[in-house]
């Protein structure tokens, strides 16, 4: 481990938690202006993807945030007074991060990969195992920290989906549910847009970037920007409740989320 640092829902019961969509509870909270409490720290896992990079340049944009631990196993190559990075190679153990993770308020958890681009074994690895460890150790060094974590459509916790990704994200959600946050916040994207061009990883995401205008005009519930969804990961987090939550958005909710949040933001997204 290195650390880098830059001067200058349903009605589901799980232990204390209540699991619900978010469409009513969070979307009429955001549209009657919670207030944000006081400065947070914040850890945010996977910082380096298209998804972390807007939640990171969001929260040290963000003056409700006092500070930011990147966590990742390259730099990010930029510096920011707020921003400490701390470079981490095997997430299949995360001991060594106990210390940096100490006096945590909440951790943004963006870290996966592509499905059909590793094996099996892999992809469980990346979004299951990897997951479930970081939040061991994070829960042990910030207990009452919140944890908002980047899952997908059609996540099952149930394991009974054919889908290796959606019983994967799946496991995650369940193990973080009961892993006693006060908060968890899962999100769980249809197709995300880049925004920003890039080297698309398939056949299929070049195939789903082309017809993205289309789908946003027929089908805006099936996809989100990758901006706003970063947004609405770091923005849930540093909302003020005394309430213990575990609270599941699904694509049409996240896009309730941001699109109520749009005087604040930077004009009307689809």
């Amino acid at each position: 481990m290195a650390v880098c640092g830059a001067p200058a829902v349903r009605g589901l019961d799980r232990r204390a938690h209540s699991v619900m969509t978010a469409t009513n509870k969070v979307t009429s909270d955001a549209s009657m202006g919670v207030a944000i409490a006081g400065q947070k720290r914040l850890v945010i896992v996977g910082a380096s993807g298209m998804v972390g990079g807007y939640a990171l340049r969001y929260a040290l944009d963000n003056s409700a945030v006092e500070s930011v631990t990147s966590i990742g196993r390259k730099k990010l190559g930029i510096s920011h007074p707020k921003l400490k990075e701390v470079l981490h190679q095997n997430f299949a153990d995360c001991s060594d991060l106990a210390d940096a993770l100490l006096r945590q308020d909440a951790a943004v958890y963006c870290l996966g990969t592509y499905t059909g681009s590793v094996s099996d074994a892999e992809l469980r690895a990346i979004t299951a195992d990897y997951t479930i460890e970081f939040a061991r150790v994070f829960r042990n060094s910030s207990p009452n920290a919140a944890f908002s974590f980047l899952s997908g459509n059609g996540a099952d916790q149930t394991g009974r989906s054919r889908l290796a990704f959606a019983r994967y994200k799946g496991m995650a959600e369940k193990a973080l549910l009961d892993a006693g946050f006060p908060r968890v916040y899962l999100f769980r994207p249809a197709y995300i847009y880049p925004v920003q061009p890039r080297e698309e990883p398939n056949f299929s995401y070049r195939l789903m970037r082309a017809l993205y205008p289309v789908f946003r005009l027929l089908f805006p519930n099936q996809v989100i920007r990758a901006d706003d969804l970063g947004w609405a990961m770091v923005d849930v987090v540093l909302r003020q409740t005394q309430e213990r939550q575990g609270l599941v958005f699904e694509n049409r909710e996240i896009r309730a989320m941001v699109k109520s949040q749009m005087p604040v933001r930077d004009g009307v997204r689809d």
